[in-house]
């Protein structure tokens, strides 16, 4: 029996990326923007990490950071963004579209993932801000959505356990369950052993200080002041422990229900 747990790791830059592949990353989830929570990268980005990577890679889709709620001209360019994913030739594209009620925008999502195809769809935590998660589960299945990424609609995929366990029941293997948001090699296994899950995203992330010698800290670049001297980066050793902790403990999950 397969034990082999897929990893995904939510990167922000080409060097994240690498990292991520040499961790042990199956997959990575490619944004921009970590103070936004992820938005589009830069088609250099999604460009270089094709031609530089054998892993797995899903650029977001997402214009902005805030809510889910796109105007037309938003939509407009998540269109065009899918558009260039397929033309640079990278494996699957993540979004999420809600309407002004906490629904689904069923209609939207639709025509995303219409879009996208071939290409694989992962639906992100846009599902966490909607209104009810079972209802919005059989929407994204109808609508032939791949995997969707959730904490269970709480703080963290710790404390979603009770919810990603129902999703997973009620998903029956018609969609994928990828729990996300403060997975680590601590949380992994408690979210592995309750839920059965057999993926699972993870930022790995360790802050760093700059290499900037020269700084003028009462200046900020769009951050508080100062905290652009504090980098975020992927490790590729905390990416090698969620594997081996949550492998283990699948591994003890199906030798269970054999």
């Amino acid at each position: 029996m397969n034990h082999r747990l897929t990893l995904e790791a939510c990167v922000y830059s080409l060097d994240d990326a690498v990292e991520a592949e040499r961790g042990g990353a199956d997959r990575v989830e490619l944004c921009a923007s970590p103070a936004d929570g992820g938005i589009t990268p830069s088609y250099g980005t999604m460009d270089l990490a094709r031609k530089q990577l054998s892993l797995t890679i899903y650029p977001i889709i997402r214009p902005r950071g805030g809510d889910f709620l796109y105007s037309a001209a938003e939509f407009e360019v998540m269109k065009y963004d899918i558009s260039m994913c397929k033309s640079i030739g990278v494996d699957g594209v993540v979004f999420g579209v809600l309407r002004a009620d906490g629904s689904l925008d069923v209609e939207r999502c639709s025509e995303l993932v219409e879009n996208a195809r071939p290409l694989g769809v992962t639906v992100h935590r846009a599902f966490d801000m909607a209104r009810d998660a079972e209802q919005t589960l059989e929407e994204l299945i109808a609508i032939g959505v791949d995997r969707v990424l959730t904490s269970g609609q709480a703080a963290s995929a710790l404390q979603g356990i009770p919810l990603l366990a129902r999703l997973v029941r009620i998903a029956a293997g018609r969609i994928i369950i990828m729990p996300g948001g403060g997975v680590s090699v601590d949380t992994v296994v408690p979210i592995v052993e309750q839920t059965g899950v057999r993926e699972v995203h993870a930022s790995a992330k360790v802050l760093r200080d700059s290499a900037m010698e020269f700084r003028r800290a009462e200046l900020a670049m769009g951050t508080a002041a100062g905290a652009e001297f504090t980098l975020q980066h992927t490790s590729a050793e905390r990416l090698r422990a969620i594997r081996t902790a949550a492998e283990a403990v699948l591994e003890k999950v199906l030798n269970t229900r054999l």
